[in-house]
This record gives structure tokens, C-alpha cells and sequence, in this order.
């Protein structure tokens, strides 16, 4: 939510803690004794873990001291409750990188997205390792930046592009179909900051050709996962997921034309969750407010 008074500001804190008598009251009387109004709040209390989640989006006087003062109160609450939080500013925009090879789809229906104003993050640019889609892209006024890869030293590829976004400040990285495995070093500079979209529904049928193998279990379910990138691929927490039904008439090739479909959903939806500030990540899991 972005309030249209200019007099107001908006911003998002989440929190983490052991769950606790009093988190929320004590929260919630921080907030309001730093003049803040909450507009939305959910919480969600993990019985399996003990740990306590709460997302709060709230407005507060524009050209005050508010944030400084609510900074400060935190830092004392931070102990007493082994408390950890994040403050995110509403409407700054995240600053987002897509990279994508040679399938456009996952591509073309985010930059269409962004076109249409439905994203609230700031795309900065568009990098492959193919020029496939270099016209397409530019057409829309993002920069494309061209990486091949040179097969006997991809280390100077997956630096240059590391150098790219972290010369770009960029703040969020969307592999759209992007068939090239990120090194540990690029992946650990942008911790849960790198969504990957898997054309099946993770855990099943990691890796290479997922339909082929879908085909050859007879699967009556096609999935996709957007999850964040981890140095073990495949395996990082799951942000969303979504299923189509098919049958044996299906080929592998029917297979791939659903999934895909489902592919740019997904990662919508995903990438969406991560601008509006509505993700938690604990431990290898995450928790999605609505």
C-alpha cells in the first residue's frame, strides 16, 4: 500500500524472534509511541521451530526523526526478545537485473509486466549469454548487456557479470530461464537475493530434461518452482509453486508447452512476493505473507 498523502510515509518491518508472550503488544506500542500508523499486520507463530514471524506495514509523519526513533526502540527490544528485523521504504524501488538465455518466455512476460506498470521494483537491465533477445529488450527502453560464454573459461563470464550487477547497485536477480549454473562467489554475494524459476515441481525431477523424465513416470501432474538460488542447486527455499493436470496423450513436448506456461506465473508471483516485501527466509523454508 502506498498512502496518497505527501505528508505520510510508508514503510514495511519484518520481524523474527522466539515465539513469546507480548511480541506483538510490545511491537505494536513501539510503533504507535513513534507516532506510526498501522495500516496491515500478520503474524505467524511456527510451532515446529518456536520462532515467531510478523510482517507490519505502516505509515508515519513525513520530515520527522520517526525512523531514527524507531531504530533506536528496536535496538533496545532487540535483546530482550533475541529479535531480528528489517525496515523497507514504500514506494523505493528494488533494483532488479533479469538474465535469461535463449527461451524468451519467462523474459517477455516479465518485461510486459514491467511495461504495464504491475511490478513496483526498478528494472535496470537484462544480461544473457546469447543476443537472442537483444532487440526485443531494447525496444523497450532496458539496457541488454551481451556475456558470452567462453567454454574453456567461464570464470571470466561469471565475473564480468557479477562486476555488471554490482556496478548497477542492483538489488534483485531473476534468472528467467537463465541455462547457466552461478558460481558460489556470485550467489553468496546476493544471498536470497537471486530467484530461479525450475520447470518441475521441486523436489522431483531436478537437473536437466525435466519433461522427459516426467514423461517417462507417466506423471498426471506438470509443476514449476521459483525458489531463491543457493549453492546447492536446485535446493534453495521455495517461494512459489503451481500445477496443471495432464494425461498420457501428453508428449514431452506437450509437457514443456504447459509447463511453461506455468513457468511465467510462477515466477511472477515470485518475484512480485520479494518486491512487495512479503518474504521471511528461515533457515531453508520461507514464509509468504499475503
Amino acid at each position: 500500500m502506498q498512502d496518497s498523502n505527501p505528508d505520510v510515509n510508508t514503510a514495511v518491518l519484518r520481524l523474527r524472534c522466539p515465539d513469546q508472550p507480548g511480541v506483538v503488544a510490545q511491537v505494536a506500542s513501539l510503533l504507535a509511541s513513534t507516532g506510526a500508523n498501522i495500516e496491515h499486520a500478520e503474524q505467524h507463530g511456527d510451532q515446529s521451530t518456536g520462532v515467531f514471524f510478523q510482517r507490519i506495514e505502516f505509515t508515519y509523519p513525513a520530515g520527522t526523526d520517526f525512523m531514527t526513533a524507531l531504530e533506536w526502540g528496536l535496538a533496545e527490544l532487540a535483546p530482550k526478545l533475541d529479535l531480528t528485523s528489517s525496515i523497507n521504504h514504500i514506494p523505493a524501488k528494488t533494483r532488479v537485473a533479469i538474465l535469461c538465455s535463449k527461451q524468451g518466455h519467462c523474459l517477455y512476460d516479465l518485461l510486459s509486466r514491467w511495461e504495464l506498470g504491475e511490478m513496483p521494483g526498478d528494472l535496470r537491465l537484462v544480461a544473457s549469454n546469447h543476443d537472442t533477445h537483444k532487440e526485443a529488450v531494447e525496444r523497450t527502453g532496458v539496457p541488454f548487456h551481451h556475456l558470452p560464454v567462453d567454454p574453456d573459461d567461464r570464470r571470466r563470464q561469471q565475473e564480468q557479470l557479477l562486476d555488471l550487477l554490482q556496478s548497477g547497485d542492483i538489488d534483485l536477480v531473476i534468472m528467467a530461464r537463465y541455462m547457466q549454473i552461478l558460481p558460489d562467489f556470485l550467489i553468496d554475494a546476493f544471498k536470497h537475493r537471486i530467484i530461479n524459476i525450475h520447470h518441475s515441481f521441486l523436489p522431483a525431477f531436478p537437473g536437466g530434461r525435466p519433461y522427459h523424465q516426467a514423461h517417462a513416470r507417466g506423471v498426471k501432474l506438470v509443476g514449476a518452482t521459483a525458489h531463491y538460488a543457493t549453492v546447492d542447486l536446485d535446493e534453495g527455499p521455495i517461494i512459489e509453486q503451481d500445477v496443471v493436470r495432464v494425461n498420457h496423450r501428453f508428449s514431452p513436448e506437450a509437457l514443456a508447452r504447459s509447463g511453461r506456461d506455468l513457468e511465467m506465473v510462477v515466477l511472477s508471483r515470485a518475484v512480485r512476493a520479494h518486491l512487495e516485501h512479503r518474504i521471511v527466509v528461515h533457515d531453508n523454508r520461507t514464509i509468504i505473507f499475503g
